[in-house]
């Protein structure tokens, strides 16, 4: 009972951290600012900090709040070990570009059109899961990756609505750009987390310290990234220019991000994980029409509503299809009437 109750938790807190990710993320890229906005790169370096702190109150937790047991399990685990640590430099290194290409994403996509293009994450892991850990793939699982690949390409079609081609030529932001950082996200997030799979299996470390390990080295990339590209302004008006309330909760929620994942796949399995990441879209794509404005749906094979039923469909096959499908079709329906 216990368990099956912390398993759906665990759902409810990723598609509610997934979700406002998402959709914080891109309306404080986009909110005007009276000062200066705050920078990407600073985000990211703070984002690390908060997650070091978490995972160390874990640690500390796990060892019964014991001051002398957790400053042991410190030394022997990381700084008697070397070796394992700098194992982790690879992956950091990347998850760390991974998170800068994501705030550059969503301040040129809307909130619909980013989650459905950054679920091409699934295709790369796959790949990389079948070269890096020999994984071999049935063919249903092929198939829903062709999906996949289907629905995201239907989110880039070009419209030809008047309307949303006279936005785009107003649009502060570039298609291209975002699309672009997408991309190379979902790459280095395939790579990062398949890597960081195989290291997890290899050793017995546990996943906390494993995440302080790569925080560590993350700390370090992005306050390296954050002083060569964005040092003079840094210099000029400080690390936390710009800084407000929703700043924070990005910061919050980015840190959660990777804690949220492995708490659900300790206590759920990826059935129910493709479950939540589908519900995430479908919230992001109403969220992003009915609050932040800025996702303008259009007819049949040229809107992303279309292309999230061939994703979701792609992500959890059959188990979830019904209720994508009659969700994304109300929207669709109410969308379109005309006024």
């Amino acid at each position: 009972m216990v368990s099956s109750r912390l398993k759906y938790l665990s759902l409810g807190v990723l598609v509610f951290q997934t979700t406002s990710l998402v959709l914080i993320m891109r309306y404080s890229r986009t909110l005007p600012a009276e000062g200066p906005r705050y920078l990407a790169s600073s985000a990211v370096v703070a984002a690390e900090v908060v997650k070091i702190f978490i995972c160390l109150m874990l640690v500390f937790r796990d060892h019964s709040y014991s001051v002398r047991a957790f400053n042991i399990v410190l030394r022997q685990e990381i700084a008697r070990k070397p070796m394992e640590t700098l194992k982790l430099a690879i992956p950091s290194g990347i998850y760390t570009l991974q998170n800068n290409l994501l705030y550059v994403a969503l301040s040129n996509l809307d909130a619909a059109t980013y989650q459905l293009t950054y679920q091409l994450k699934i295709l790369t892991t796959a790949l990389f899961s079948v070269f890096m850990l020999g994984r071999r793939l049935g063919i249903y699982q092929w198939l829903s990756l062709i999906v996949l690949m289907t629905g995201v390409a239907l989110v880039q079609w070009p419209s030809e609505s008047s309307v949303v081609a006279e936005k785009a030529s107003v649009s502060t932001g570039s298609q291209f750009v975002g699309v672009t950082a997408v991309l190379v996200a979902c790459c280095s997030s395939g790579f990062a987390g398949v890597y960081f799979e195989k290291i997890l299996k290899e050793s017995k470390q546990s996943v906390w310290i494993r995440n302080i390990q790569l925080g560590m080295f993350g700390l370090f990339f992005g306050f390296f990234g954050m002083m060569s590209f964005d040092g003079d302004k840094v210099r000029e008006s400080g690390m936390f220019q710009g800084y407000n309330v929703v700043t924070c909760a990005v910061v919050t929620l980015q840190a959660l991000g990777g804690l949220v994942i492995a708490a659900v796949i300790k206590y759920a399995d990826n059935i129910l994980k493709g479950f939540a990441t589908s519900l995430s879209i479908i919230l992001s794509t109403f969220i992003s029409y009915f609050w932040l404005q800025d996702f303008e749906p259009t007819r049949y094979k040229q809107h992303p509503l279309l292309a999230s039923v061939v994703i979701c469909c792609g992500i959890c096959k059959a188990e979830a299809f019904t209720v994508v499908f009659l969700s994304l079709y109300t929207l669709e329906v109410f969308v379109s009437e005309p006024a």
